[in-house]
């Protein structure tokens, strides 16, 4: 029986782990993505195209974490 609840705890972990992993992993592209489109294609300057990263990245993470918990 202690074997089966050493399993559930386990098996909630990895769950959490792998949550937090996918939030992290869709603020990244967005962040890189929307860098990317800011300083190459829109030729903006470094200041203003790592403010619009990170001001995407916080959303997208805010996203993520919101469609997670559903």
């Amino acid at each position: 029986m202690r074997d089966l609840a050493v399993r559930a705890s386990a098996t909630g972990r990895s769950g959490a782990m792998k949550k937090w992993g996918f939030i992290a992993m869709h603020a990244a592209v967005a962040s890189v993505f929307i860098f990317t489109l800011q300083r190459f294609a829109l030729s903006a300057s470094l200041e203003s195209s790592l403010l619009w990263a990170l001001m995407f990245g916080g959303c997208a993470a805010g996203l993520a974490y919101m469609q997670a918990n559903r």
